[in-house]
């Protein structure tokens, strides 16, 4: 074998005939297919009712800074709000409880068909995506949970919440399921550090954050952390810093973000007003490959960019086009012999 074919195959492709091969990242959908021998995609879940502690004033009001729900949640066409009704951990009864099951019955029938017809969809995990999915008495909970793994060909869940917004009985409850189904617990981790956390409004500490994903581990159940790069007043090594220690906690899946702004939100303010400037791609690209290259092989990738392509993003502009984000994104990679 010639030294040149080693090399390559060291870090990560094969050079034959003057071309060479690059090696995809271990995503999550790699995963999912050798798991359950089937394409598994996740079906976006917006429960009405579900809000976070920062908004309704349990810790704090107005949501993270950079937080218009809407532009982080799948866009479903199903749901039909129920106005001026939230639920938070010590509501004591919830009289549209029946509503919610239908809005979940109705969504993944929809969102599922879709992706059966477009995709080849043979089975799915109901993501439970948009606020925090803990922040609900636990019967709601549990009746959620429960009538969405009696749809068809649905292996698990997947529950987008924050560490501050799950109780003990809620993990008890999942990591019993967990013993039979695919359980995930998404958690926002977004920074290490507290100053960026008190600056972003998040309303908890990165203390918190470690302890359950630490439980939930404990616990039986898969978690993915979400990172987010360009943060106001991060810097690179911050950044970096915050996906190594997210590595040791145990994640089992990441999702990388970088940070953008969107009409109507506090950050948008300090965008305007000179406050606060987006992370450049090209610091992003670099950032994104730094972690990618620290992350423990085990770990799957769920996302490596995030944006959104309509009138409501201020900045920066290279969030709009995905397929071009995805495409320097690979580009970025290449040298490591790497594809998305």
């Amino acid at each position: 074998m010639g030294k040149a074919l080693v090399r390559g195959i060291f870090l990560g492709f094969a050079i034959e005939k003057g071309e060479f091969y690059l090696k995809q990242i271990y995503t999550f959908g790699n995963y999912l297919k050798e798991k359950f021998e089937a394409k598994v995609y996740k079906v976006g879940i917006n429960i009405s009712g579900f809000t976070c502690p920062n908004i309704d004033g349990t810790v704090a009001k107005g949501g993270c800074t950079f937080c218009q729900n809407d532009s982080f949640s799948a866009s479903t066409g199903e749901v039909q709000e129920l106005k001026g009704f939230h639920l938070n951990l010590d509501s004591k009864e919830n009289p549209y409880l029946d509503k919610q099951l239908l809005q979940l019955e109705q969504q993944f029938q929809a969102i599922s068909a879709r992706q059966t017809r477009e995709y080849g969809a043979k089975k799915f995990l109901v993501y439970f995506q948009s606020f925090t999915n803990t922040y609900a008495p636990f019967e709601t909970l549990k009746a959620l949970y429960e009538k969405a793994l009696t749809f068809d060909n649905v292996v698990g869940l997947s529950i987008g919440t924050r560490s501050d917004s799950i109780t003990e009985e809620t993990l008890e409850f999942l990591s019993s399921l967990a013993k039979e189904k695919e359980i995930w617990i998404e958690f926002g981790i977004q920074s290490i550090y507290d100053e960026t956390l008190v600056r972003i409004n998040r309303g908890h500490d990165s203390a918190n954050v470690k302890e359950w994903i630490i439980k939930s581990k404990d616990a039986g159940l898969n978690v993915c952390g979400h990172l987010i790069f360009g943060l106001p007043g991060e810097d690179t090594k911050m950044m970096i810093d915050t996906a190594k220690e997210a590595y040791k906690w145990g994640i089992d899946s990441v999702k990388y973000h970088p940070l953008y702004v969107v009409k109507r939100t506090a950050l948008a303010n300090e965008f305007v007003s000179g406050k606060f400037t987006p992370i450049s791609e090209k610091e992003y690209l670099d950032v994104l490959v730094q972690t990618i290259k620290l992350k423990p092989k085990n770990v799957s990738v769920q996302r490596v960019t995030a944006g959104i392509d309509d009138d409501s993003l201020l900045a920066p502009e290279w969030c709009k086009n995905k397929n071009t984000q995805i495409k320097n994104i690979n580009q970025a990679l290449k040298p490591l012999g790497l594809k998305y």
